[in-house]
Order: C-alpha cells, then sequence, then structure tokens
C-alpha cells in the first residue's frame, strides 16, 4: 500500500520545454547582471564559496560569472548553480516574465491523493527553492500547500539508490510504501533498486505496456493499487 508519493519536476509533472526554454534561458541571460548587482550579499558570498571549492581555485567575479554560464551551456547539476539559478528565477516571477508550467492531469491528481489523506513530496536536480517558485506561481495558482517537503541533488544524485535510501529514512516511511514517478528510466531503476515502487512517465511518447517501470502518458492512468 502507497503512503506517499514523490514525484520529478522536468517532464513528469511539468513540460521540459517549460524548464529548457523558459528558465534555463532566462537563467543564463539574466546571470550576469545578478551576479554583478548582488555580489557583496551574504547569500551570494555563499554561493560565490561553494563555487570556487567545486572548481578547486579561488576566483574573480568574471570567472565565477564565465564558469557559472559555462555550467548551464553543459547543463551541469552543479548544486550552486542551481541555487544561484533558483534566485534569478524567483525575480522573474515575481515580475511576471512567467509563470510554473503543470500539466492538469498533475494538478488534478496530486489534489486528489492529497484529499485521499497521501503524503506528496518533490524530487529534483534543481533547488529546493527553485521547486517551490515553480509551484508557487502556476496558472492554477499556489499549489506548495499540496507537498510535504522537497529534496534535491544535497541529499545526492538521482541516478543513485542512496538518495533514496536516504528519501525513505528521512520520511521514516518503508521503501515498499513510497512511489516514485519520473520521465527518467536510470532514476526509476536507482529508486526500484532502494525499494521503491516506480512509475515512468513517457507524457508526448507512446507507452509501452509491456516496459519496466510500468509506463504512463499522463497522471490519469496511473493506479495507486500497486
Amino acid at each position: 500500500m502507497i503512503k506517499a508519493i514523490i514525484t520529478d519536476i522536468e517532464g513528469t509533472t511539468s513540460s521540459l520545454s517549460f524548464v529548457k526554454e523558459v528558465l534555463f534561458p532566462y537563467a543564463r541571460a539574466n546571470i550576469s547582471d545578478y551576479v554583478r548587482v548582488h555580489r557583496g550579499e551574504p547569500q551570494l558570498d555563499l554561493l560565490f564559496k561553494a563555487i570556487c571549492d567545486e572548481v578547486g581555485e579561488e576566483l574573480g567575479i568574471e570567472s565565477i560569472i564565465a564558469q557559472l554560464i559555462q555550467w548551464i551551456d553543459e547543463d551541469k547539476k552543479v548544486t550552486s548553480l542551481k541555487s544561484l539559478q533558483g534566485l534569478i528565477w524567483e525575480a522573474g516571477y515575481k515580475k511576471g516574465d512567467f509563470k510554473g508550467h503543470v500539466y492538469l492531469d498533475a494538478v488534478e491528481n496530486l489534489k486528489a491523493w492529497k484529499a485521499k489523506g497521501l503524503d506528496l513530496y518533490i524530487y529534483s536536480s534543481g533547488s529546493v527553492y527553485a521547486q517551490k517558485l515553480l509551484f508557487e506561481h502556476t496558472e492554477y495558482g499556489d499549489l506548495t500547500p499540496l507537498f510535504s517537503g522537497y529534496f534535491d541533488t544535497n541529499i545526492g544524485g538521482k541516478k543513485e539508490s542512496s538518495s533514496y535510501e536516504k528519501i525513505a529514512a528521512q520520511l521514516a516511511i518503508p521503501s515498499k510504501e513510497l512511489l516514485f514517478l519520473s520521465d527518467i528510466k536510470e532514476e526509476l531503476v536507482a529508486a526500484k533498486v532502494a525499494g521503491f515502487q516506480t512509475i515512468w512517465l513517457t507524457r508526448d511518447d507512446v507507452s509501452d505496456l509491456q516496459a519496466e517501470p510500468l509506463q504512463v502518458s499522463s497522471f490519469d492512468f496511473i493506479d495507486l493499487k500497486i
């Protein structure tokens, strides 16, 4: 019996195009100005230190900006970059430059599962801060009350089974009673190794009913009696 559901964001609750064609380009276009304007603030200083620690040397402001842009272009899952992107996206959401995209089927089913007493969590490579921003500023309003917690790469990589073991331990729920939803097979395999139940969201692709993990094209086809 499922006690809680942990879901990915990109390609699962939200379109990949929103992240890749709206959020990432927005952060890249604004990162230089944001860093220069906010340098000296405690939060930025901590991120700068983390960036220098990541590359193993002290960097000046221009080198930090160049490194950040390089990581964006290489789609690196660097925690300090993800944190900074979250701050930039916050500014964009507040200015009304865009709204967080969430599929309607995800919204409706997440609300229904919450109403049935299931705890809902997010696990994404984007920072917890960025996750909350996306769900707070959707065309369906603020969806953050649906979620009991959030996980990002601070707990570990999404393709590592140990990350899911840590999540289960933090939630104090047996792994077999946790369901993980994602569009990435390698993530689902890692969760399965940790004892999770898993479902593969294929979205625009045709679902293979014989595939492992189980494939569905939307949240509407998820049967929690698994």
